[in-house]
This record gives structure tokens, sequence and C-alpha cells, in this order.
């Protein structure tokens, strides 16, 4: 059997656990960036921030509603981000009609 020149018998070398984890971020940052993000959104562009700080939370939170591992940050990223972006929908929409108010 030939044993040298790449023909060793591990077809991997390194382990998965160690590779896989630098392509995305963990569920703690994607948390932590969305809670910030659904912050920032009250103050300025929350029709850009909501969003974000949404479908961070979705992925920090694994993308399920179900599991007792979700993190808090990103359950209150999720929150917050849906009511930034519901208050910025009808502030436009509010905007948009001839009286120029929100109602």
């Amino acid at each position: 059997m030939m044993t040298g020149f790449g023909h060793g018998t591990r077809a991997h070398p390194r382990s998965r656990g160690r590779t896989w984890s630098r392509n995305r971020p963990d569920s703690a940052t994607l948390g932590i960036i969305g809670t910030v993000c659904a912050i920032a959104g009250f103050f300025a562009l929350g029709i850009v921030l909501g969003p974000v700080a949404v479908v961070c939370g979705w992925l920090a939170m694994g993308r399920s509603w179900a599991g007792a591992d979700r993190s808090v940050p990103a359950l209150v990223a999720l929150v917050l981000g849906a009511i930034d972006t519901l208050i910025a929908v009808i502030s436009l929409a509010g905007a948009a009609t001839w009286g120029n108010g929100m109602f």
C-alpha cells in the first residue's frame, strides 16, 4: 500500500469543528449585532435597521421558533426589530397621505 505522497489513511487532516466555524459568525455575535441594530433603528433608519435586526435575531435563534437554547439578545433583536419595522412602515404610510402627518 502507498501511504506516502498524499495517500494517507485519513481523508481529512483537520477536524470538521475547527474549520467550519470560521465561515459564519456565532449566534451570540449575531444576537448582539441584531440588538444594536434594533436600538439604533429607533433613532435613525428604522426601515433599514429593523429588518436587519429581525434577520440577525432569526439567524441567532438558529432559524427556528422552538428550542430552549434561545439567547436573550437574539429574542430582543427579533422583537425590537419587528416593532421598529412596524413603526417605520406606519410613519412612512402616514407621510404619504394628503395630510402629511401620522393620522
